[in-house]
């Protein structure tokens, strides 16, 4: 049996890191299965690391694009696949075998403002629908994403299975002294500060997050800091608007991508973690957060909830005073501190990439059949 995963996005983040994860973790349940992984020519050595079992097979078809819709069927019937995994919203209406598709979030339906123009809401909406149609399964990685595609799109709820997501076990490694110190005295971590980790797309809610940390700033006293890591400042240039408006330039600092040994450095330097997030799918970073024995404030919104299961401290995203005041409540309130740490880890633990991975590969075989 032959079965197909679209892999081009490997290197992204988000569902670079499910894609990731699912390979590695095959790699490891399955020996027997022919795995054809399309990917980026790019990306072609990264499969050295898998299986014989697991052959990359280069893919230029861009994603969202015309060219895929045509591309993709055609790689798949030369590579003559059972079925194909599309981890993503995208499944061409010309593939002829059997298929999977995995639909993170419903963002772009939820929040069309935040889409370029009408047409890619369009595209957006299309795909979307056309996927869940036609898939013989999807796959999503919260019981809130499930009720949003459930709600836009037409299908039976049996069709949909919820598996969830999990972090990279370096999270869980224990803490390296070594690295923690070099972290440190490399980025100049003599102040406390609270953390920010993912993108800084609009629905992340950075803006609504600088202000609070102003807030909670005058009440902590001076030293307390803001840290923010993820893309780069200049592809959203009103948030270093926001930080010269709360007069807050000396405080605030953005440090772009890191890799994981560093991130989880910062996340056991930090002395909160905050995410205040509009919507998530899943929502990585808090979990990972909770790994690395760091209190976590996030948004009582959409799938952050289930995720956090009562280990951290739930706020009105659209409340700048409520965002501030739990801020203040993680930085400083040992008592509290101490049990959302304790609860963060154990909940942490609960989440597995294996566990996850073996739950995806026995839908591939009943799909497969």
């Amino acid at each position: 049996m032959r079965i197909a995963i679209d892999a081009r996005k490997l290197r992204d983040f988000g569902i670079g890191t499910y894609i990731r994860n699912i390979l590695m973790e095959l790699s490891r349940l399955d020996r027997e299965t022919d795995y054809i992984v399309l990917c980026r020519p790019d990306d072609v050595e990264s499969g050295d690391v898998l299986g014989q079992n697991f052959r990359m097979v280069p893919e230029t078809a861009p994603m969202y694009s015309v060219a895929e819709q045509f591309r993709i069927p055609v790689s798949l019937a030369r590579e003559r696949v059972r079925m194909v995994h599309e981890p993503h919203y995208v499944l061409p209406p010309l593939v002829r075998c059997r298929s999977v598709v995995t639909i993170h979030d419903c963002i772009h339906l939820r929040f069309p403002e935040y889409l370029p123009n009408r047409l890619a809401h369009l595209y957006a909406k299309g795909s979307m629908w056309a996927a869940s149609r036609k898939a013989d399964r999807i796959l999503t990685v919260s019981e809130a994403s499930k009720r949003d595609i459930l709600q836009y799109v037409d299908v039976p709820p049996d069709k949909v299975a919820v598996i969830y997501n999990a972090i990279d076990e370096r999270f869980l490694a224990p803490p390296n002294p070594q690295r923690m110190d070099m972290v440190r005295q490399r980025y100049q971590l003599d102040h406390p500060f609270v953390l920010y980790v993912g993108n800084i797309k609009p629905h992340k809610n950075l803006e609504r997050l600088i202000d609070a940390f102003g807030r909670a700033r005058s009440r902590a006293g001076d030293d307390l800091k803001l840290i923010i890591i993820g893309d780069e400042i200049s592809k959203y240039p009103p948030l270093r608007q926001s930080v010269h408006k709360h007069q807050l330039d000396k405080h605030v600092r953005f440090l772009g991508f890191q890799p994981t040994e560093t991130l989880a450095a910062f996340y056991r330097l930090a002395r909160a973690f905050v995410f205040p997030s509009l919507y998530e799918g899943f929502g990585l970073p808090p979990l990972e957060a909770m790994a690395c024995g760091t209190p976590v404030v996030t948004s009582n919104v959409s799938s952050l909830p289930e995720v956090a299961g009562g280990a951290a401290l739930l706020v009105d995203p659209y409340d700048e005073e409520a965002i501030a005041a739990a801020m203040l409540q993680a930085v400083g309130d040992e008592s509290l501190r101490a049990d959302l740490i304790d609860k963060g880890i154990r909940r942490a633990h609960s989440f597995s990439w294996a566990q996850s991975v073996r739950k995806i590969h026995e839908i591939y075989m009943q799909v497969a059949v």
